[in-house]
Parts: C-alpha cells; structure tokens; sequence
C-alpha cells in the first residue's frame, strides 16, 4: 500500500513538474520573440528582415522634423500657412462686403 501511495505522488509530483516545465518553455518563448522585436531580425532567405525598436522609432522622430518638405511636420505646416491663408482671404472679403453695404 505505501509503494501504491508513493508512486501515485511520485507520478503527481512529475505531472506537476512537467507543467512548470512546459509554462517555463512558453515563457521563454515568448520573451525570445520579445527580445527579437526589439533587436530586429536580419534578412535570411526568403524572408526580409526586419528592423528593432530603435531604428523604427528614428524613422518616426525624423518625419517630426522638417527636412525641406518630405517629412510630416513639412507638410503640416504647409497645410496650416494655407489655412491661415484662406482665413485672412476670407476675412478681408468679408470684412470689404461689410464697408460695401455700410
């Protein structure tokens, strides 16, 4: 009975060992594929690399920055200086329609 006993928590305890080991396994999985995302993946055959966290991150900073008209800023001040650009237009002809009927 006491062989019965201790191979049944013997089996428990290799049960249990078997699924830290396995949540183990999918952890570190996981914070390799982390790891990789941050690092970036070289190019291999027939699959493109892919840049780290560091490198996509400076192309964003650089689109914050005008550089004489390609980046994002360059073109949000354009549209905001032809925005004030219809507003002053639309101002002075609405103030010149005012002194019209006046």
């Amino acid at each position: 009975m006491t062989e019965i006993i201790a191979a049944c928590v013997g089996l428990a305890a290799l049960a249990g060992g078997v699924a830290v080991i396995t949540k183990l396994v999918k952890f570190l999985k996981k914070l390799s594929d982390a790891i990789d995302d941050w690092q970036g993946e070289p190019d291999r055959p027939g699959v493109p690399g892919r840049p780290g966290v560091m490198q996509r991150l400076e192309k964003i900073e650089a689109q914050l920055k005008p550089n004489g008209g390609h980046s994002t800023r360059d073109v949000v001040n354009r549209v905001e200086q032809s925005t004030r650009r219809i507003e002053d237009t639309l101002v002075a002809t609405l103030e010149a329609q005012r002194g019209d009927i006046d």
